[in-house]
């Protein structure tokens, strides 16, 4: 995926329009969409105000997902967004989350055991 791609992706997700998302980032729909068919680039200072009206990580954006995701040791974006996401829940739900996550976690560990 380009970065116009993920922005496209990420603000359809929002349900934002290329005006609204313009409107956020002190620019027009029209610039919005030169951004995303990747007709032109935004400085990197446009591009984080992107990433921040998205509530999206710059990195997501910019990063060559396939190559993020086969270095060793590294956290995808997809996975980045999620914990974003997880971090907006209430205490409450974030602890359940948290316990879901241990117990595969506790499962992988014991699997890695037996074999």
């Amino acid at each position: 995926m380009t970065f116009g791609q993920r922005v496209t992706f990420v603000r359809r997700e929002k349900k934002l329009t290329q005006a609204q998302l313009g409107a956020a980032i002190g620019t027009t729909g029209d610039m919005v969409g030169k951004y995303e068919r990747d007709a032109i680039k935004p400085s990197i200072e446009v591009a984080a105000k992107i990433a921040d009206a998205l509530d999206s990580t710059l990195d997501y954006l910019i990063r060559d997902i396939q190559n993020v995701d086969k270095k060793e040791n590294s956290i995808s974006p997809a996975l980045i967004e999620h914990f974003n996401k997880i971090e907006k829940l209430s205490y409450k739900d974030r602890e359940h989350v948290l316990a879901v996550i241990d117990a595969f976690t506790a499962k992988l560990k014991i699997q890695s055991i037996m074999e």
